[in-house]
Order: structure tokens, then sequence, then C-alpha cells
């Protein structure tokens, strides 16, 4: 084991405390002067065409300043998706657009001296709509009797399968070996289908963005944010503004999950401040973020496999269909990563086919959300894995272990599919799966538990079950990162990162990394981050990228302000820099041992000889995306009179490389698997026949709180990624992928019946149990 000084090291996170004694600000706490107020008017309709917009009563209100909508808004074509330029997204969106197509579509937008006249103001316009056939089904909606969602001129920006007059957000094909053959020489075939569904992001904090001008006539946006410098960049390009009149920052955050990955409210702020030279702010209810925000998105999976009495995979055909809702961001990405997150995972098939496609409906828009794609395809094949083990009659663990890609070893998946990964062959470097099985079941009791029916209290019985996943550590080749630092008389450094801290600790981490490189307390390290006028490019907080991404940013620069330490230290021994190393808080030479502290060696820099600011900065991409290995258990409770189910324990057992903060790494386990089963459980999204969410409240929309945590278990297996920053990968997202395949596999070792459609609700498991 390496002796790290910060590096596997509790450190608290720096925030904690001042989060803890609401002494934070949250972009809502910072008050402007003189702020208009913005309030949204939506549509009622799933489908219809404005026909006219009737808002000169709500104008004429006093303390009504602007209303915005088709008329008086440019028609500019844009994807709200955060991500990196040329976007993979289409381009189907308007600010204000004559067409709706989901209910809460954006109809126009007042900007009044308060909230209250606001809200006011959108009772007074007058909209008549002419109502259009509304699309529902995604299985229908590529028919020729379906109707057109886009017909405009939306477009995709990048070279790929687009086609709109199909109701085609994104297309997705891709075969290798003979998989028609290989089905047919089988020993046996397993078919069956899987789907998830909605699910809001349910961050506490709600999207919420102020706008004004600064004293030099600069447009400033303060958002909660994932991404602010596409946010900068999305702002610049729908208001025509030159980017260099445009900052943003992020304070603290809420939450994001994903679902502040979009670029939604920002440019609304903006343009209402451009337009009125003051300030502007918008904060959005809980029941705007339902049904106006953005959700994960809904599949249904087909999935085929050809198995050899061995207990060998021989073919797989996964056919992923995927509900964009009324616009497409992220359609491309999440459906691939459906594939190309999951299917690598059992390497060692040879005839595979994946077919995806992601269709318009007139429901809620779908965009990132924590485990992007990945956790739909992992509902399946978890699944899938369960039923061939039983059929077998081998324990699923046994055919993990024989199927799973180790270390040395590639897929052709990662060639042909994937953000960034077509045509790179990677290689896996680093996997601890083998041993995230086994300390896992051992912590679950596995082999006591499984195929017991074990009785609990009155009608209920208990089982067990497992899941496996991979996920991957930032969009190889596309995903990067910058950092800056600077020294200061008392060794002490400002670190300045774009990258964005939502609550995951980053700042913490990437000082621990930085603090790691310069032998220093990482409490020497003083973060900035997130400010686009004062920090360098990153591309913000998404694909579980900061670690591995940011972080080997931050080590780059801290190895470059190093080598200036050492050579600040040279010139004041009179020594050879080769003859110098770097100790703790202090530079050391071998041959004589005498010490500098590094206080010493800033002052002289800045004051005595030779004087310069000892400064760097780097950037990092990646060319590979080194995923990190989760195996995760379930023990479930379920009651054969009410089809309740009640999680007893869960354990996870995950390979994220070198934790950097063991504490910090298993936070990020625990919150995911909170999200994942309370996913799994309870949290849908109720549509009456017109396609109106009639659950959009937290009374009505049931997430787990404190209450309904059940016994967690996370066990942190460290390994090395020799392409990571002190062997770091990801893990905030991978252990989102487990609790429902899991939970669903012990429902079935528990009471025999399979759950093919999520959420397991009481009402679903009763049906199953009395068919």
């Amino acid at each position: 084991m390496n002796d790290f000084l910060n590096i596997g090291k509790a450190v608290p996170k720096r925030d904690s405390l001042s989060l803890a004694t609401g002494r934070e600000k949250f972009t809502a706490d910072i008050q402007l002067d003189n702020t208009l107020h913005l309030a949204l008017l939506y549509s009622p309709h799933a489908h219809a065409e404005i026909l006219d917009i009737d808002y000169e009563a709500a104008l004429k209100l006093e303390g009504v300043v602007e209303v915005l909508c088709y008329k008086n808004v440019p028609r500019v074509l844009h994807t709200t998706a955060g991500q990196g330029f040329p976007e993979p997204s289409p381009y189907d969106t308007v600010l204000f657009d004559r067409r709706v197509r989901f209910v809460g579509d954006r109809v126009a937008l007042v900007a009044a001296e308060s909230m209250e006249i606001a809200r006011q103001a959108l009772r007074l316009i007058k909209v008549e709509y002419r109502l259009l056939e509304e699309l529902f089904d995604i299985e229908k909606a590529m028919s020729d009797s379906a109707p057109r969602l886009h017909v405009d001129d939306e477009f995709a920006r990048i070279p790929v399968p687009y086609q709109p007059e199909k109701n085609l957000a994104a297309t997705l094909d891709i075969t290798f070996g003979d998989p028609d053959k290989a089905f047919r020489e089988a020993d046996f075939v397993e078919e069956r289908t899987y789907s998830m569904h909605y699910a809001s992001h349910c961050a506490i904090e709600p999207h919420t963005t102020s706008a004004f001008f600064d004293e030099q006539g600069r447009l400033v946006i303060i958002t909660s944010t994932q991404v602010p410098f596409h946010a900068r960049r999305i702002v610049g390009y729908l208001l025509d503004i030159p980017t260099g009149e445009i900052r943003v920052i992020k304070p603290r955050i809420g939450g994001g999950f994903g679902g502040k990955q979009e670029v939604i409210l920002e440019p609304l702020a903006a343009l209402v401040a451009w337009r009125t030279k003051r300030a502007a702010t918008i904060t959005l209810s809980r029941s705007e973020v339902f049904i106006s925000t953005r959700t994960r998105h809904a599949m249904r999976i087909h999935l085929k496999t050809g198995v050899s009495k061995e207990g060998r995979i021989t073919a797989l055909d996964m056919d992923a269909l995927m509900n964009a809702g009324a616009y497409g961001p992220h359609a491309l990405t999440v459906l691939s990563n459906t594939g190309s997150k999951v299917l690598p995972l059992f390497n060692k098939i040879d005839h595979l086919k994946f077919k995806g496609r992601t269709v318009y409906t007139n429901l809620p828009v779908g965009g990132a959300y924590r485990g992007y794609g990945a956790t739909q395809g992992y509902f399946a094949l978890n699944q899938h894995l369960d039923i061939i083990a039983r059929r077998l009659e081998r324990d699923p663990i046994e055919l993990c272990k024989e199927w799973h890609i180790g270390e040395g070893e590639g897929s052709r998946v990662f060639e042909v599919l994937g953000e960034g990964t077509e045509g790179v062959e990677q290689i896996i470097r680093s996997c601890k799966l083998d041993e995230c099985l086994d300390r896992g079941a051992e912590a679950i009791g596995w082999h006591e538990k499984r195929n017991q029916r074990l009785k609990g209290p009155k009608e209920r019985v208990r089982g067990v079950g497992l899941a496996v996943a991979m996920q991957g550590s930032g969009i190889p080749e596309v995903d990067m990162g910058s950092a800056s630092m600077k020294m200061n008389e008392d060794a002490s450094f400002n670190l300045l990162v774009g990258a964005t801290d939502i609550g995951t600790g980053s700042d913490t981490i990437l000082a621990q990394i930085a603090a790691e490189v310069l032998k220093i307390p990482s409490q020497k390290i003083i973060v900035l981050s997130s400010d686009t006028d004062l920090t360098p490019f990153d591309v913000g907080a998404y694909a579980s990228s900061t670690t591995y991404i940011s972080g080997g940013a931050v080590q780059k620069c801290a190895l470059k302000i190093k080598e200036q330490i050492i050579s600040v230290a040279a010139n004041m021994l009179k020594a050879e820099t080769k003859e110098l190393y770097l100790g703790e808080e202090r530079v050391i030479n071998r041959q004589s041992g005498e010490e500098l502290p590094l206080q010493d060696i800033c002052t002289y820099a800045l004051y005595t000889k030779d004087q310069f600011q000892i400064q760097a900065q780097a950037s990092h991409t990646a060319s590979e995306s080194p995923p990190p290995f989760a195996a995760q258990f379930a023990e479930v409770e379920v009651d054969l009179l009410t089809g309740r189910v009640d999680v007893v324990k869960f354990v996870s057992a995950v390979d994220c490389g070198q934790p950097i903060n063991p504490p910090l790494a298993e936070g990020q386990v625990e919150g995911a698997v909170i999200n994942g089963i309370s996913y799994a459980l309870c949290e849908e999204y109720n549509f009456n026949s017109k396609g109106k969410m009639v659950n959009p409240s937290f009374g009505d929309y049931k997430i787990f709180t404190a209450a309904d945590i059940p016994e967690m278990e996370t066990i942190i297996v460290s390994s090395y990624e020799q392409s990571g920053p002190f062997g770091a990968k990801s893990i905030s997202e991978i252990a989102i992928n487990g609790p429902p395949p899991a939970i669903a596999n012990a429902i079935f070792d528990a009471a025999g019946v399979r759950m093919y459609h999520t959420p397991f609700t009481p009402e679903r498991v009763w049906q199953e149990l009395n068919k």
C-alpha cells in the first residue's frame, strides 16, 4: 500500500460545517437589487398548435415589465443538453414555439416587480389552441399512422441518424458475429421484455437562476447548474451575445443528479435581463420541476440470449426502445450508454446485436440522470443473469466470474458503440469484481440464504438477489478539465478549477489530489470552482468525470508547481535540481540534508531574486474511460397478502480504483443506492389519459426519506487504475444501477414471481402473486 499523506484519508468535506450551520449561499439566497421576478405559463395540452396569444391585458397590469412568447422572441433551434460542442443531441428546441408538445411545455413568460404580480398576469394571458392528435405509446411512435411531433426545420448538429419524420430522435445498430446462426445452435434461448419508468431527479433545491449586469455592463448569471461553461456558451448562442460578455457563477447546489446538466432557465433570466437592463430571477416550484424540466428516460428492453448447456452465453440480442418525450436532449447518448456501459461487462459473447431507437412522444422530456442509460440496461441484463443461472441450476456469482471482463481484456463493443470510444481499443487495467462478489456475498449471507425462501413474521417471506455492473470515468476524447494554481507566502496554494461541486465533495477531492503532489495538508489548498471568469474551462459535473478527468488536470498542474518549487530551491541552495526532493512542507537536499520550508521558497521567489509568481495551469483529457465495478446484494421481505416489499439489507461492494476520500466514496455509493431503491419500489409518474402528470408533489410522488432507509453496508474494494490520479477512477453513478435488478431477483428468490417492470409497488407485486 502506498504511504500517502492525503490520498485514502478521511479528510472532512470542506463545506460540511458551513452547510450544517447555514452559512453557504445557494442561488436563491443571493439577493439582487431591483430584481424582476419571472413566472412561466405552461401548456395544458399534450399536443397543440398555438393559433394566437393575447397578452395585452397582462402587459397592462401594474407591475408587469415584460411578456415573452413566440411573437417577440426569435426562433433559434438548439438543444438544452449541456454537452460537449458540437452536441450529439438534436437541435429541436426553441425558447418559445407555436407548437406545444407536452403538458408542461413552455408557452409564455411574465417578468414583474413581484412573483404575486407575475402569477396574476399569467391568468390574464389568453391562448387560442388548435388541438392535435396525441402520441403517448412508444411502441406506436414509428408507425405510419402516428402523428409527427417535429415537422419544421429541426436538425442534428453532427452526422448521426436523425429522422423526425418518423418520430426518431436517435438510432443505433451494431452487430458482430452471426447472432441468428448462434441462436439456432444454442442449447436453449431465453427471451424476455423489461421496462423502466419515468422518474424525477428530486434534487431538494429546485431549478433556479438569476441574471444581472455588473459594474462594467457585462451579463452575470448565477445559477444552480452542473455545467457553467456549457450554460455560458448556449446562452451566448441563443441571445447572440459574445461569450466574453457573459459570466456564469455556480454557487452551492442542493443536488443535481443530471437534471441540472440541462440549460433550461439560464436563457430566460438572461433574456429578460438583457432586454430590461435589470436583474431577473426565476425559481421553479416543485410542481414545475416535475412537469417541465427533465426526467429519467422511460425504456423498454427486449433481451434475447442463446446459452450453451455448459453455461456460456453464445449470442445476445438487445433491442432498446427509449422514450425521449417531446424533445431529444441526450436522446442518442443515453441510448448509446444502454449498450456501451452494459454489454462489455460480459465480453466473451462472440455473437451480439444491439438495436436502439429513441422516439418522440407527447410526454415529459427525458434527460441526463445518474446512471445515464446503464440503469435501464442493467435492469434487464441482471435479471436475465438470474434467470439463466436458475435454469442451469448454477450460482449466478459463479457465472458472473466466468463471463465478466477482466484485467488485460477489452470488448468489441468499446470499438463500435459509445461516446468517444468508437474505434478506440480500450483495455481494462483495473478490475476487482471477483473480490466485490466474494465480499458482498459474505456480507449479505448469500450462500446461506439464497433459495431458502426464509419465513418472516406472518405471511412474509425473505429472499436475496444479486446485480453486477460497470460504468465509466468520463467520456474519452471528449471531456476536458483544467486547473490553475498559484503559491502564497505562507505555503498555501490557490487552486482554481472549472469542475462543478454539486454536493459530491469534488472541491475536497481535488484539494487532496493537489496536496498529495505538493506534500502538504489539504487544508492549505484554497479552492475556487465554477466561475467562468475566474476558473479555467471544464465540461462540468457529469459522466462520472470529475475525479478522473478534472483530477487529472489538477495532478498535472500541481506537478508543474512542484517543478518550479524545486527549481527555486535549487537556486537558493546552489544545488542541482536532481539533488533535491519534496518532503512534507519542505524541500530537502538528499546529499547535505539541508532543508528549506516551502514558505521561504515562495517568499524568495516573490521578493528576493529573479522574482516571479510560482503558478501553473494544466488541462487533461483521456483516451479511455476506465470503469468502476460493483456487486450489489439485496435481501428483501415480501408480504404475500399485500404485495409489500421491504428491503431488509442492501450491500454494495465497489471497485473505484484508489479511493481518494473513503467516507466521501461511501457517501456517493449510499446516496446512489437510496436513489435506486426508491426508484425501484415507489417513485412513479402517474399520467391521466391526456398526458398530464397527476402527482407532481412530494406528497403524492413518494421518495425515500431517512425513515425508509434499510440497513446498508458499503465495501470499498481498492484497486489501482494506472491512468487515473493516484490510481483513482469514478464512483458516483455506478451504485444506482444495482438496486432495481437486485431487488427484483430477491423478490423472485423470496416469492417466486418475476418483476419485469418497475416500480415494484404493492399493487404490482400483489397482481403477480395472484396471477
